[in-house]
């Protein structure tokens, strides 16, 4: 009465050609983003900072050249971005005299940078050198870290003031100053980083060594020529006293010739009267 009926639960959907090719497209694009990907990685993370540097930034000053610096960096034509070592690099432009710090970043994959911080001179001396005096240049550590004129010129700038009495053996360039110069070099960069017209008020301070042990100093000031006399810690405040007490003399037309502060009581000396 009725006709054969199969059943099977074994129903699978027939692919068309189309799609079978739409399917095999996009494994091969699968493939091939992912093996391009992969050769950018290795490109990335594998070849290019074993390459050449292709940039090195430098930040320098006057007096410091861009091409000196990355030599003194020990960076040279074939270093690359694996090769270069920060911390040795800082270290060894640390030691160009002229140099207060330096700092040294790497940039992925193929960039260098260079900071330097140039040391800054609390004041200046003169030394004999071939048969002329030339100013020598000191940081608030004793460092002298440069002999010659500032930008190519022989005048040390007015606003730092001269020190007189210091002796230089030759090399000059490098010498440090004794550590008993710390505190008077400490006083001089603390008042010309807060009333830097004080110091511009007094043409040269004299080192004046003791015979066992120490110094004081004397100072000529510009628009008088009275001497002072004082201890070796040098600070704001005396020599605010200093220009006071020459300000006063000078409007009761005092003929001074020294004033001497070394004692709790400040102490003065009149001019002896010339004979004849």
């Amino acid at each position: 009465m009725y006709g054969d009926f199969i059943y099977s639960e074994d129903v699978r959907p027939v692919k068309s050609a189309g799609s079978h090719r739409l399917e095999k497209g996009f494994k091969t694009f699968i493939i091939a983003a992912a093996a391009i990907l992969i050769l950018e990685l290795i490109w990335l993370f594998a070849v290019a900072p074993c390459m050449p540097l292709s940039k090195i930034d430098v930040m320098t000053f006057p007096g410091m050249d861009r091409a000196a610096v990355i030599a003194a960096a020990g960076i040279g034509e074939r270093s690359s971005f694996v090769s270069v070592n920060p911390r040795e690099a800082e270290k060894a432009l640390g030691e160009l005299y002229a140099v207060e710090s330096a700092r040294v970043t790497k940039r992925f994959p193929n960039t260098v940078k260079i900071v330097l911080v140039p040391r800054s001179a609390v004041a200046v001396s003169l030394t004999l050198q071939d048969g002329r005096l030339v100013p020598v240049y000191f940081d608030r550590h004793g460092l002298v870290f440069k002999v010659g004129g500032m930008d190519g010129g022989e005048v040390p700038p007015p606003s730092l003031p001269l020190i007189s009495g210091l002796v230089f053996a030759p090399p000059v360039l490098g010498t440090r100053l004794p550590a008993i110069f710390g505190t008077f070099l400490a006083g001089l960069q603390s008042i010309g980083d807060s009333a830097p017209e004080l110091l511009g008020a007094i043409s040269e301070i004299r080192i004046n060594r003791k015979p066992f042990d120490g110094f004081d100093l004397v100072l000529y000031p510009v628009h008088s020529p009275v001497r002072i006399r004082l201890e070796s810690d040098l600070n704001e405040e005396t020599l605010r006293d200093v220009m006071l007490m020459l300000d006063v003399f000078a409007s009761k037309n005092f003929d001074i010739e020294e004033i001497d502060f070394r004692a709790e009581t400040a102490s003065y000396k009149i001019k002896e009267a010339s004979s004849g």
